[in-house]
């Protein structure tokens, strides 16, 4: 399982401040890096529901 953050993305650095392995990469989508364990905190937190499991 992994995850990828989709074109919904509003860039709004939620993903980013919650992250326990800073596996984020900011842009005007953000990222997800290869530092990611598949903990699933991005996907519950994101409000825009942006992140999806691939």
């Amino acid at each position: 399982m992994a995850y990828k953050i989709t074109d919904e993305c509003i860039a709004c650095g939620t993903c980013l401040e919650t992250c326990p392995y800073h596996a984020i990469e900011e842009g005007d989508i953000f990222k997800i890096t290869m530092a990611c364990e598949n903990c699933g905190t991005c996907m519950d937190i994101c409000p825009a529901g942006a992140i999806i499991e691939e």
